[in-house]
């Protein structure tokens, strides 16, 4: 029964990657297709997938339709629009014969691609506006719950930039470098992708934040942390300490703790974690901790006689097992996504920022975040975000002035208009050319980090399942 428990939950999850990434491919190639037609414009090749063809057929409109080996793009062929043989390899048209496209539909055939990813996008994102994503630290609030004492910086521990700052838990980011924040994304998203510099070069992030009835404003030197080697500066987000099912033979239900118990003080002092509580406890192993905690309507105290390891506390309790799902405006949601498409790009051309190349999600990247989102608790929910996601970043992607892409070609469209007659076809196919070595070396760059940081995670849980945490 494991087994065939194990094939069908591989089989679903391989599902949801083939539809959810395919059909972000596909919607975004029947863009270019469908106006392409509609403008009287003839269309060659219609695949999905680059490279040769798994299998091919020919339809009644006259049109081939492929289904190809690499499931890393797609294309339709359009050589009265752009010579693509690069890619596409020679057409067999007689180009002399048809007529020229205006330059209208030139436009039109080439956004048509990026609006229908837009189009798909904002489909999806009003399905989970009315079925509702479940709730992380991503859609909660810009509470800090825990300032990290120490961060690992080159192999080093050092003192993080938040602790030498004095950032406390509790404290409400309202600003990062004058951006307003709403949510916890936004902090991660504002930290990592930031550029902020001092005069004398070093890092710089400057956070504004409530504490209590003051307003604080903050400089802080991040420090490059972590795999991915991005900026940090050691904070965790704000999350309820609430016990799921608490079994009658544990250390918990001995305290008196029982299902459902959320810890709200720990003496006089608020929680704003579960790694705060843990630390609190462990600082404080000399004394009796007194619990302040919220059952039901009702308030409770339990005390903990004096504990080194916080640990014991939640041994063998269930986790919290509620869910609150949350119903996002999808013209927010979408909003928001292009907002990052475009602060992620401008980090990755900005040097003052500490993004590069490395930190980009390719092909097998991206599969692999479909596949964790099938074996999430809430599968389609997750993949459908994650798919409005990347329809979001290949409408923006695509749109870029780089030859190759659909950008490129209304630049060069645009210049053939300007200067009244086409651009020379030699210099046209040497600089696609030059495009495609060097937008497949990226890809494979890519891919070789993505990889690589699999790798680094698959270890880094061996290692965790071989070793008892320090925090619980």
């Amino acid at each position: 029964m494991d087994l065939l428990h194990s094939l069908l939950s591989n089989l679903w999850s391989l599902f949801l990657v083939v539809f959810f990434f395919g059909s972000s491919i596909f919607v975004h190639e029947l863009g270019h297709f469908l106006v392409a037609r509609r403008r009287g414009v003839m269309v060659e090749r219609f695949s999905i997938g680059m490279g040769p063809p798994i299998f091919r057929w020919k339809g009644k409109d006259g049109v081939e339709y492929w289904l190809s080996w690499f499931p890393l793009g797609g294309y339709v062929k359009l050589p009265q629009l752009a010579d693509l043989r690069g890619v596409e390899g020679e057409t067999k048209l007689d180009l002399s014969k048809l007529p020229s496209p205006t330059y209208a539909t030139k436009i039109l055939v080439f956004v048509a691609g990026a609006v229908f990813n837009v189009i798909f996008a904002f489909i999806l994102a009003t399905i989970l506006w009315a079925a509702g994503m479940p709730d992380s630290e991503m859609n909660g609030d810009t509470r800090i719950g825990y300032v990290i004492p120490t961060l690992q910086v080159d192999g080093k521990k050092l003192p993080s930039p938040a602790a030498k700052a004095d950032v406390r838990a509790g404290d409400v980011i309202l600003e990062i470098d004058g951006a307003r924040v709403s949510d916890w994304s936004d902090v991660r998203s504002d930290l990592a992708l930031g550029s902020g510099r001092t005069q004398n070069g070093e890092r710089l992030v400057v956070l504004k934040v409530r504490r209590g009835e003051q307003i604080l404003d903050l400089a802080i030197t991040p420090v490059l942390a972590g795999d991915e080697r991005m900026r940090q500066i050691g904070v965790i987000h704000a999350g309820d300490v609430v016990f799921g099912t608490v079994p009658a033979n544990t250390y918990a239900a001995q305290l008196g703790f029982k299902d459902g118990d959320r810890i709200i003080k720990m003496d006089t002092d608020t929680v704003y974690s579960l790694w705060q509580l843990s630390d609190y406890i462990e600082s404080h192993s000399a004394a009796p901790v007194k619990f302040t905690v919220q059952r039901g309507k009702e308030t409770v105290t339990i005390e903990m006689p004096p504990q080194k390891d916080a640990s014991v506390l939640f041994k063998d309790v269930g986790p919290d097992t509620h869910v609150e799902l949350v119903h996002q405006n999808p013209v927010t949601l979408i909003r928001k996504m292009v907002e990052n498409s475009f602060q992620s790009l401008s980090s990755l051309i900005n040097p003052r920022s500490d993004v590069g190349v490395a930190n980009m999600t390719g092909p097998l990247g991206i599969a692999k975040s479909f596949w964790d989102a099938a074996n999430s608790d809430y599968p389609v929910r997750v993949a459908a975000w994650l798919a409005v996601l990347i329809n979001i970043s290949l409408a923006v992607f695509n749109l870029l002035p780089i030859p190759v892409l659909d950008g490129g070609q209304i630049v060069f469209a645009t210049i053939a208009k300007i200067r009244g007659r086409a651009l020379p076809i030699d210099f046209v196919n040497a600089t696609q050319s030059i495009f495609v070595v060097l937008l497949f070396s990226l890809m494979v760059y890519v891919s070789y980090h993505d990889i690589s940081r699999q790798i680094k995670q698959r270890r880094a849980r061996a290692e965790a399942e071989q070793t008892v945490p320090a925090k619980p």
